[in-house]
């Protein structure tokens, strides 16, 4: 037998080459990372879709516990910002658990950010190009980034009700954009072909405008009631409570019927499937949304009530985006669309 040694000289083992990286790569990773990604990720379509489903359970995360920090009394646990004391970027022992509960929400701003950055970086790589779907993560991105902002403005002026009810609806529109990213995942980019009439499609958005009306007066009630966010004395809006709060009770009995009676209109019409199945969905959101609302309302405002309906809330506006855009259908473009040729790493992707 010959020499092993021999035969190690002769026939070295091989190994894969590992490709390198050029300093054109690097340079064009660093001038547009999400294109540079792009050319060498071609993620599947139910990645794609729980990208977004991330970023859309994200934004409903963080609206649940924004209002822990207020019904916890912890809106002021980091009494400034961008900084949580004057001296420290982090809570401290002093701060306590108002100061953890407050600086925790903060932190979960950064997981936020993560997951729409996900959303982005899949829309952008999925093959053929979306521009539309990547436009909807950049809308996120930007929702975020103003509502950061704002809600630094929130402690900055010591719990505002104005200021507080204004971070809410901004995080709503964040679930609205979020919602419609998630259901186009689901859709091709052929133009949308409408599947109900144009009467239930104006009855709809009567209901979508209800629905907003509902939330926002919704902030009233939190800006004129008793929960303030914090445990010393904070402005509260100059309206009655028991007023405002009846005011929101006929609204969502107005979006209650309006449901009920779309569910009507649809079977007669003998709409498909999928509008009747969002309708009756939303229906039911409603039930225990409402049932929730008079229960707190009925046993003076208990913490864990309120937090409930604050995410029964955020699920009702998922509920009402969905029931609109299950109107249309959108089938797969017959024509792909073109790469862009060169594109800015904010604004085009």
């Amino acid at each position: 037998m010959g020499d092993p040694r021999e035969s190690v000289h002769k026939h070295p083992p091989t190994m894969e080459r590992v490709p390198n990286v050029t300093r054109a790569d690097a340079a064009a990773a660093v001038r547009n990372p999400l294109a540079f990604i792009a050319a060498r990720w071609t993620p599947d379509p139910r990645t794609v879709r729980r990208a977004a489903m991330a970023a859309l359970v994200m934004s409903v995360i963080i609206v649940v516990t924004g209002g822990a920090v207020r019904l916890t009394g912890s809106g002021l646990g980091c009494p400034t910002w961008p900084k949580c004391t004057e001296d420290s970027l982090t809570t401290t022992s002093e701060m306590g658990f108002h100061g953890v509960i407050e600086f925790g929400n903060r932190m979960l701003t950064y997981v936020l950010c993560a997951a729409v950055g996900w959303a982005i970086i899949a829309a952008r790589s999925q093959k053929p190009y979306r521009r539309s779907l990547t436009r909807l993560g950049w809308v996120q991105f930007w929702i975020v980034m103003g509502n950061a902002v704002l809600g630094g403005i929130v402690v900055l002026v010591g719990l505002n009700p104005y200021t507080v009810a204004a971070h809410f609806l901004l995080s709503s529109a964040l679930i609205a954009v979020a919602t419609v990213m998630w259901h186009r995942t689901r859709e091709g980019d052929a133009a949308p072909r409408p599947l109900v009439g144009r009467s239930v499609q104006q009855l709809v958005w009567v209901l979508v405008a209800a629905s907003a009306l509902l939330i926002a007066v919704g902030t009233v009630v939190t800006g004129a009631g008793p929960h303030a966010g914090d445990s010393s004395e904070v402005e509260r809006m100059p309206l009655d409570w028991e007023t405002v709060t009846k005011a929101h009770a006929v609204l969502a009995w107005i979006v209650v019927t309006l449901t009920f009676a779309l569910w009507f209109v649809l079977k007669a019409v003998d709409a498909p499937k999928g509008p009747l199945s969002r309708t009756r969905d939303l229906f039911l959101v409603l039930l225990a949304q409402g049932v929730i609302g008079y229960v707190q309302y009925f046993t003076d405002l208990p913490e864990v009530l309120v937090g409930l309906h604050m995410l029964g809330s955020a699920l009702v506006w998922i509920a009402v985006v969905l029931v609109l855009l299950s109107l249309r259908e959108r089938p797969e473009a017959k024509a792909a669309v073109p790469e862009p040729a060169a594109e800015s790493v904010l604004t085009r992707a």
